[in-house]
């Protein structure tokens, strides 16, 4: 499409002229008559502070993850043990028979650590035997009248799905998060599974998956191996196992009769309670793990793929083997054991190579290249890839980060951020320091007192979901500088959530960031290069707005609101891509100069303006000012300043 730039008027020829008598006539309101100064405003201050997430002062599992071992008598107990340890708050609402790894357990002393002996826990809490001690009556029935709700409700496709996310390898399972990727990962990966149907007779036959569940390592699969080797890497040390024989809490099927397990997994009911314990799910911990290592290798996924592990978390409620709070603590724990195995300096170099293979790999099944990529990961509705839509993950996630339970502590407690959790963001934000990524995590959080999920560390209250969508909030002076010729999300990227707080958002570099949560942020926006994008009605929040440098785009679907002074330097461009439904539009509240910049007018796809029409496109303190230079894509235009607006007549 052509780009021509408005003719010159003799109105524009005199404007130096009519600046400086207006200067003169003290009118300072806004509208037509504004006077606007020749000097622009300054930009928002800045707070001279940064916000941090400070490591807690607590033994770290990513340093102790190797203590998470069942049948060795010196990481038996909760004090040794780092993976017991990490769901630990669970005692304040049950209190197991013993305090131990002892659940069919047995071990040798071990110097000062005396010998494990099994538990006389039977694993039927109403069998008339001591099992445990109730603490919370409230949150422990809640928790088990969940299971009763969702599994008496459950329709004939979700109980499908349950037994498929039972049977099937985890690895597999998820790997449909990877939405238009799924079938080229699958295939690069040579995943294989043997649960393809439900059984006919589920009374009789069990189906057990003899596929590769994550597939074939860099032994044997040079295209794809690395991905595999680190999906391998990731369960290093990664049992649930110590912690389901520390606290031997039984599943749901075993509390209440009410519960309806699937039928066509009664068969996989363990014959032995004593050693099946729900308390924490390890189908949900290694879904998660593998879930969110794929995420790592493939970032342009990474929400679709957490909430996939998410959903057969859930799943395995829907299925009747397990509670919401096993789930709960299974999600923590595979966040914790994908830091600690990420963090580890033997996977750096793998890390690093399964990343590359991964996009290598998948842009050539799928024919893309970097530019393209991003968009072929989502180009799929919601018909075909269930997590297309931003909305329905965005409300599921918070339905099952919690599950409905009420807050029973402390509502005002700070956000705490684990130590080297940062890793898990670092191809998502690869612009981003280590410590911003942190910060990232720390305002994303969810608020604390949800039973289980206030641990010491902060892995219960960590949104995965929302830290992959980018800042959730503004504190201090946050410095963000892309650099466009690395690609990938140095190019282009979204912010999707919704930003509050007092802080200043300062962008530099070459890349493209767009805001387009409904954001709040009021220590204003400042753009020193690259190009800025306002994705929705409030990107901008309600600060200022100075763009020095680079650009401003104006793309959300409705008009743009501002609510301080709006400032484009000379050398900077407004570029407003235009809808003819509201979007494209600027609204300011507060000064609006932009004497001596540069305007480029784009028309979104499917909107056809025509020669002869004005279209009005910024609205404001506008006074007695003019762009230098007006580009519409398309037309010969005029620009039309007039009663506090801006508008462009399409001449030709």
């Amino acid at each position: 499409m052509r780009s021509y730039k408005t003719r010159p008027t003799l109105w524009v020829a005199l404007m130096s002229s009519v600046l400086s008598l207006a200067a003169c006539d003290g009118n300072g309101g806004n509208g037509s008559m504004a006077v606007i100064a020749s000097m622009p405003p300054a930009p928002p201050a800045d707070k001279n502070f940064t916000d941090s997430a400070p490591v807690p002062n607590v033994p770290a599992f990513v340093d102790n993850i190797a203590t998470n071992q069942r049948g060795d008598a010196r990481f038996a107990t909760l004090d040794t043990n780092a993976g017991v340890r990490l769901v630990s708050k669970y005692l304040n609402l049950w209190k197991p028979l013993t305090e131990i790894v002892d659940a069919g357990v047995s071990a040798p002393a071990v110097g000062s650590f005396p010998a494990i002996v099994p538990s006389s826990w039977t694993g039927l809490p109403n069998d008339g035997t001591p099992g445990g001690t109730i603490l919370n009556t409230a949150v422990l029935n809640e928790n088990i009248q969940f299971v009763v709700d969702t599994t008496t409700h459950r329709t004939q496709a979700q109980a499908d799905a349950a037994y498929f996310d039972d049977r099937r390898g985890k690895g597999f399972s998820v790997t449909d998060g990877m939405g238009p990727l799924a079938d080229a990962w699958r295939t690069a990966a040579q995943q294989t599974t043997t649960i393809t149907t439900i059984p006919a007779n589920a009374t009789t036959v069990l189906f057990n998956d003899t596929g590769n569940n994550i597939g074939v390592g860099s032994a044997s699969n040079a295209t794809f191996g690395h991905v595999v080797d680190l999906l391998s890497a990731m369960g290093n040390n990664a049992s649930t196992e110590p912690a389901k024989r520390f606290y031997k809490y039984a599943r749901p099927f075993r509390w209440s009769a009410q519960v309806a397990v699937d039928p066509t997994l009664v068969p996989a009911e363990s014959t032995d309670p004593t050693t099946d314990g729900g308390y924490i799910s390890g189908h949900e911990a290694e879904a998660m793990r593998d879930a969110l290592t794929m995420a790592y290798c493939v970032p342009e996924r990474a929400q679709e793929m957490t909430m996939r592990g998410m959903e057969l978390g859930f799943n395995r409620i829907e299925a009747g083997m397990h509670s919401p709070l096993d789930v709960i603590a299974g999600r923590m724990f595979a966040t914790a054991a994908t830091v600690a195995n990420l963090s580890d300096p033997a996977n750096a170099t793998l890390k690093t190579e399964a990343f590359q293979q991964a996009h290598t790999a998948l842009m050539a099944a799928t024919g893309t290249t970097p530019a393209t990529f991003l968009a072929f990961a989502h180009s799929q509705p919601a018909s075909t890839d269930r997590f297309a839509d931003p909305a329905t993950n965005k409300a599921n996630d918070i339905s099952w980060m919690t599950f409905g339970f009420p807050q029973i502590e402390a509502t005002d407690m700070p956000p705490v951020v684990p130590k080297g959790a940062e890793v898990l963001l670092e191809t998502r934000f690869p612009y981003l320091s280590a410590d911003q990524r942190r910060v990232v995590i720390k305002t994303t959080e969810f608020p604390s007192g949800y039973p289980v999920m206030d641990d010491a560390e902060g892995y219960g209250r960590m949104d995965m979901f929302a830290a992959f969508g980018g800042y959730g909030g503004f504190v201090g002076d946050v410095v963000v500088s892309m650099d466009a010729a690395q690609g990938g999300f140095n190019a282009n990227d979204t912010w999707s959530n919704d930003i509050s707080g007092s802080g200043k958002l300062t962008f530099n570099g070459t890349g493209t960031l767009q805001l387009s949560g409904n954001n709040s942020y009021s220590g204003g926006t400042q753009v020193k290069g690259g190009a800025l994008e306002a994705g929705s009605t409030t990107a901008f929040g309600s600060g200022d707005v100075f763009v020095g440098a680079g650009s401003a785009i104006i793309g959300a679907s409705s008009a743009v609101k501002v609510g301080g002074k709006f400032t484009v330097l000379p050398a900077a461009t407004l570029e407003l891509d235009v809808n003819g439904t509201g979007g494209g539009q600027l609204a300011v509240g507060g000064q609006l100069f932009f004497s001596g910049s540069a305007l480029h007018v784009k028309f979104a796809s499917g909107f056809t303006p025509k020669v002869g029409d004005t279209i009005q496109l910024i609205s404001g303190g506008v006074g007695q000012q003019q762009f230098s230079n007006v580009t519409v894509d398309g037309f010969h235009a005029s620009a039309v300043y007039s009663n506090g607006t801006v508008s462009v007549r399409l001449d030709s």
